[in-house]
């Protein structure tokens, strides 16, 4: 196999302390064996390292230096064993994650997964994690067909909720903002053609109908492009206030630097994933003000707070401010699932499904294998991306509209 294989007890991030492989199987106690081991497979190359890199492999690096600095995973009976990492780069590769995920579970025969990244990737894997008895903790995978999975894969768990969801979120707000003045009833939308932007679009077509909002230029674009002109001038000819862009984090970036060389400034611009990165803001400055996109914050909240320093610390970058809490908060489900049942994956799944845990969300507890107490849509206001739908949430910030128009990049 040509993906980087990389095998170590991970005191990670400069702690060199190593641990021997364990040989014993799934059943052995805690005596048998010198570790628990952890593998996943992940876009550390190709387009999707991007999101990977920012969202997931540093939460993942972060929660096994917090778990083996504290002596490793606590079972039940008080023990703790250090987590060891086997780790292959699917190269932003569907045929790839889907083999490194079967050879986690065959040849090295992990105790435990981490899923990948990307909407696609989780449902091509979603199949092999079932087949093998992984719990799936699908956190950077947005889909409206959660419920359906959840029937086909037991032990699958949709962390960031559907396309409605978030499709019904801006038809709201865009809904509140025509009915205010702000902006017309017009909408250009373009979304990439891969299972987070089919899920989007499909969900925000009947969505924006229903508020009433008039869907004047919908396109959708494949995998890899970079070129956008054509459809910025497009949507800029419309007519419509607000651009909707259902995009991933290339895309995003891209889009946002074109725009600007094309002096297109709509009144609303709602982006893709990207627009939660600490490097949007960077990249783009006081340009990042008013564009909004999915997830979001509560600045307020303490907890989340104290984990955003905690990674910038370890990881000597800040998380995103949409699925890298979530990330974290997972593998906290995860790790007190396995302190309350052990190592029997088939208990862990079901002790996440039903149990209640403490997480850097605050108490966190799942709907029929989902999350749901989720932040819809954010904008940037100031130095945050801040949690701007639903507007009843406690931690809410009022969105600001109309998007103030370029200044010089």
């Amino acid at each position: 196999m040509t993906s980087l294989r990389r095998r170590s007890v991970l005191r990670m991030l400069g702690l060199a302390a190593t641990v021997a492989a364990a040989g014993a199987g799934l059943g052995a106690s805690a005596q048998d064996r010198n570790t628990v081991r952890i593998g996943y497979a992940i876009s550390k190359t190709g387009p999707n390292a991007g999101g990977a890199g920012i969202t997931t492999l540093p939460n993942y690096q972060l929660w096994v230096k917090d778990v083996n600095d504290a002596g490793g995973l606590k079972l039940p009976d008080g023990t703790r064993l250090p987590i060891e990492v086997v780790e292959y780069d699917d190269r932003s590769q569907t045929e790839e994650v889907v083999r490194a995920t079967e050879r986690l579970a065959t040849q090295d025969e992990v105790d435990f997964i981490l899923p990948p990244w990307g909407t696609g990737f989780n449902l091509a894997v979603a199949p092999l994690y079932d087949r093998f008895g992984y719990p799936q903790l699908a956190v950077s995978s947005v889909t409206d067909r959660a419920p359906e999975f959840v029937e086909r894969w037991k032990n699958s768990f949709w962390m960031l909720g559907g396309g409605h969801d978030y499709a019904s979120a801006l038809a709201g707000l865009l809904k509140d903002a025509r009915d205010r003045g702000e902006i017309n009833d017009k909408v250009a939308m373009i979304s990439i053609a891969d299972g987070f932007g089919i899920d989007l679009v499909t969900a925000a077509r009947p969505a924006l109908e229903e508020a009433g909002m008039d869907v004047i230029y919908d396109a959708t674009y494949p995998i890899g492009t970079s070129e956008f002109g054509p459809m910025i001038n497009e949507a800029a000819g419309s007519g419509a206030d607000s651009f909707v862009a259902f995009s991933y984090p290339p895309d995003t970036f891209a889009l946002t630097q074109q725009m600007q060389v094309a002096d297109f400034n709509p009144k609303v611009l709602y982006l893709g994933v990207g627009v939660g990165f600490p490097r949007y803001k960077e990249l783009h400055g006081d340009n990042a003000t008013g564009v909004m996109s999915l997830g979001g914050i509560d600045p307020g909240n303490a907890a989340n707070a104290a984990y955003r320093a905690r990674h910038r610390e370890v990881t000597g970058q800040a998380p995103d401010y949409w699925g890298s809490v979530i990330t974290y908060a997972s593998l906290q489900m995860l790790q007190q699932a396995i302190e309350r049942v052990g190592l029997d994956r088939e208990a862990v799944s079901r002790e996440i499904a039903t149990g209640t845990f403490d997480t850097v969300l605050g108490e966190t507890k799942l709907e029929n294998n989902q999350l749901r107490q989720l932040w819809w849509t954010g904008q940037w206001q100031g130095d945050a991306f801040v949690g701007v739908a639903p507007q009843e949430r406690a931690g809410a910030s009022k969105p600001v509209l109309p998007k103030p128009a370029w200044g010089a990049p």
